[in-house]
């Protein structure tokens, strides 16, 4: 061998170790939330629970294999060929009370991941609440409180016309009620848990924001109130500590577009539009680009979102930033025939289903030295 010849291979060897050097290894954490769609036990609770009892149909079989479905989910979100861990915090809705949490998390499919569960009753009427979980051996939750959202309708008696129209524009079991003496609706409270994921802190705001019963124009002021609601709690953490991590997750029961999100909490669509103690919402530029988690008469929408902090968005990847996002709507959670084909599995006490939402998800990365 000559030596112009080894000379070549010594520089081939060392440019490829020099690259292997280089290469940058990362932690990698999903955080997801998924609206369970009317879990359900089969016990008669103080709330409205009627159609989901057994003498409606709704049998322990069928809430088992609700869990069970619901198990096969949330162990898969965000898991691909890279990405093997299952959700590291998971925020749901729709959920009937603890129980049917500490039920889910004992599925065969989930057990072994250990989650905690943090979750309060709130006023709705259903008695569908919001919930948080979390494996314990990543995360430790040092705060968590439910912040009530007072909402109120007006004495305004709706025409005939406006109910037809109302009637017209949206169906939903998501009844949003007033309460005859205080015209409050009782709605959702948004659940707020602070806590250290592999030692950083993090915010994390859980939302099930007031449906489009009665219509989405009339309907609108409730959750433009609930978006105004999750910037007032984050100003108040940034109040606190100025560089603090933030994550608004909800089912919002608006699109990207409206004014709730947009207002209310100020999120952006592009990275460089957010200012400091801004928001950024990666699911504007989905829905931008024709995706959904759910559908209404042939037309989809993306109610449910994340949203993260400007200080989760900075391009430092010493500690947990954003990374990117997405909708989890593989093959099986899709009907695949007939009228609904397209939309996802929904659940109903005649046979238990996935839900009417696709989950969606983030992962956070942090640069492992």
């Amino acid at each position: 061998m000559n030596n112009k010849l080894l000379v070549a291979l010594l520089c081939i060897v060392f440019a490829i170790n020099g690259t292997r050097a280089q290469e940058k290894k990362y932690k990698v954490h999903t955080v997801a939330f998924y609206n369970c769609e009317n879990l359900f036990d089969t016990i008669n609770g103080e709330n409205f629970d009627e159609e989901y009892l057994p003498e409606k149909g709704w049998t322990l079989k069928k809430y088992k294999q609700k869990l069970n479905n619901l198990g096969r989910v949330i162990s898969q979100i965000g898991t691909n060929d890279t990405q093997k861990e299952p959700p590291t915090i998971i925020g749901v809705a729709e959920i009937e009370n603890r129980g049917v949490l500490e039920d889910l998390v004992k599925d065969y499919q989930m057990i072994n991941i250990d989650y905690g569960i943090v979750h309060f009753d709130s006023p709705d009427k259903r008695g569908i609440d919001v919930g948080f979980l979390y494996q314990k051996k990543h995360f430790k939750p040092t705060s968590f409180i439910n912040i009530p959202l007072l909402v109120y309708r007006d004495n305004t008696a709706p025409t005939k016309k406006e109910k037809e129209k109302a009637e017209a524009e949206e169906k939903t079991d998501d009844i949003t009620e007033a309460d005859k003496s205080t015209n409050r609706v009782y709605t959702r409270d948004i659940l707020l848990v602070t806590g250290l994921l592999d030692g950083e802190e993090i915010n994390v705001l859980v939302n099930h924001w007031p449906s489009r019963s009665g219509g989405e124009k009339k309907s609108s002021p409730f959750r433009e109130a609930a978006g105004r609601m999750d910037r007032k709690i984050m100003d108040s953490i940034y109040s606190k500590n100025p560089n603090a991590k933030i994550i608004a997750m909800g089912d919002l029961n608006d699109g990207t577009y409206n004014k709730s999100v947009k207002e209310g909490i100020g999120a952006k669509l592009k990275k460089e539009e957010v200012k400091q103690f801004g928001v950024y919402n990666p699911f504007e530029e989905m829905a931008i680009k024709g995706n959904a988690t759910l559908f209404y008469r042939d037309s989809g929408d993306i109610f449910d979102q994340i949203m993260v902090s400007e200080t989760l968005i900075k391009p430092d990847y010493s500690s947990f930033k954003y990374w990117k996002a997405g909708i989890y709507n593989k093959p099986f959670l899709i009907e695949t025939a007939g009228r609904y084909t397209g939309y996802p599995k929904r659940n109903n006490t005649a046979e238990p289903g996935f839900s009417d939402h696709f989950p969606v998800y983030v992962y956070l990365i942090k640069e492992i030295k």
